[in-house]
């Protein structure tokens, strides 16, 4: 399906020529074939001319991104703290932030954040509408329509590059998934906001009712719209039920509908999905939404996993990528816990980076599989500096082998060295 967004967005259009030699030689990609995939809509050029950093691509067939959350709580506001995931995640492999600060001054926080980011930063705006209730004990249900786009436009004046903006939260799913009673509700915090607003207001969800308005916000900054998963499942048993798919249905149409305007869209995955049905919920949701790129939160294929969710996350999120997902966003040891400090962020960009390089090596990307020839050639020569080259954490093979660093065998072997046995 041709969408010619390229042509419906000038902004977009003078971006991606800008920058078309820098994306072809990262991404080692011939330039019209970025070109046509971002104008059908399959890749989205995070870049907002306000920030100013390097663009990125995400979609297929570029490489699989990351993303890393950081962000205030209510419990834990340390700026300070969120600077150094940033400098962490950036180092360690991460291609986004987001940051979805709940606590403090979080306009000044957006702007701390933005100034010192090397990377394109996401937001999800409805928490600081929200916030100016909460803080006082109010109901966040009781923001306007006007408040959250008049924060929508700050955010992108700023610099944001990609917003969550849960527009497919419509009343009929928030029904939907009351019916079902599900095992956890719903988990997403910026769905569960708009699911109280649709049922203290008795009306439809604002930001599906206003979305031509956030169109023209959008296309004047050339801000993506990551199309929220508000209704995913939050247990593995609520998966696939009739609430997250009426959510997906609705996604569908808005995204041809930003098309229609020349408008950047993502689409966020599932959350808590059992093994067996992560393949096919991905390749569905793909289809449904137009090939647009998918942004998934996992998937987490189990729930018992309280402190090690950055694994379950990388399982389940090579087997994402392997179907067609196409962001993945990071989970930490800290997820369902406790704020992530700075090892828990390095923990889960590197969880994510080896999902994403598993699945790009099964696809057969050039770049994954020449990286995993060259660092198993350089083991067997037992070439430390080369293994060191191609290794994803350098610091970590540093640290494991300083005891016996002048040692050309591993620790583990020593004299009964396979590599070394039959030479």
């Amino acid at each position: 399906m041709k969408v010619n967004i390229l042509k419906k967005n000038s902004v977009l259009n003078s971006i991606v020529n800008k920058f078309s030699d820098f994306l072809e030689k990262k991404e080692c990609l011939d330039r019209n074939k970025i070109y046509n995939a971002i104008d059908d809509g399959k890749m989205v050029l995070l870049y907002n001319k306000n920030h100013g950093v390097d663009p990125i691509l995400v979609g297929q067939p570029a490489s699989i991104k990351i993303n890393a959350n950081i962000g205030t709580s209510p419990f834990i506001n340390n700026i300070k703290l969120e600077l150094d995931k940033i400098k962490v995640a950036h180092h360690y492999g991460a291609h986004t932030i987001m940051d979805l600060s709940t606590a403090g001054d979080l306009d000044n926080i957006r702007k701390i954040i933005l100034e010192n980011s090397p990377l394109p930063i996401g937001t999800v705006p409805i928490y600081s509408v929200a916030q100016r209730y909460i803080q006082k004990s109010d109901s966040p249900a009781k923001f306007s329509i006007n408040e959250l786009l008049e924060e929508i436009e700050k955010q992108a004046e700023q610099g944001v590059s990609f917003m969550t903006l849960h527009c497919g939260v419509s009343k009929r799913a928030v029904d939907l998934a009351e019916k079902e009673n599900r095992v956890l509700g719903i988990v997403s915090r910026g769905g569960s906001i708009l699911a109280r607003w649709i049922r203290e207001n008795k009306k439809e969800n604002p930001l599906l009712v206003e979305y031509d308005k956030i169109l023209k916000i959008a296309i004047k900054y050339n801000l993506t719209l990551s199309l929220g998963d508000g209704m995913r499942p939050g247990a593995g048993i609520d998966a696939g039920d009739s609430a997250q798919w009426e959510e997906v249905i609705t996604l569908s149409e808005l995204t041809l509908k930003a098309w229609e305007q020349g408008v950047q869209v993502m689409i966020e995955g599932p959350g808590h999905v059992p093994l067996n049905h992560i393949g096919e919920q991905i390749k569905v949701m793909k289809r449904l939404c137009h090939e647009a790129p998918l942004y998934v939160l996992g998937p987490l294929p189990t729930d018992i996993a309280p402190g090690y969710d950055h694994i379950a996350g990388a399982i389940g999120g090579a087997i994402a990528a392997l179907n067609g997902a196409d962001f993945l966003c990071y989970l930490t040891p800290a997820e369902h816990l406790t704020l992530p400090d700075v090892n828990d962020v390095r923990e889960g960009v590197i969880a994510s980076c080896i999902a994403a390089h598993s699945a790009e090596i099964a696809l057969g990307r050039k770049i994954a599989v020449d990286r995993n020839i060259n660092i198993s050639r350089a083991r067997r020569e037992l070439n430390w500096d080369e293994i060191k080259k191609f290794a994803l954490d350098k610091e970590m093979l540093c640290f494991r082998r300083k005891d016996f660093e002048e040692k050309e065998e591993c620790a583990m072997c020593g004299d009964f060295c396979a590599v070394k046995m039959l030479r």
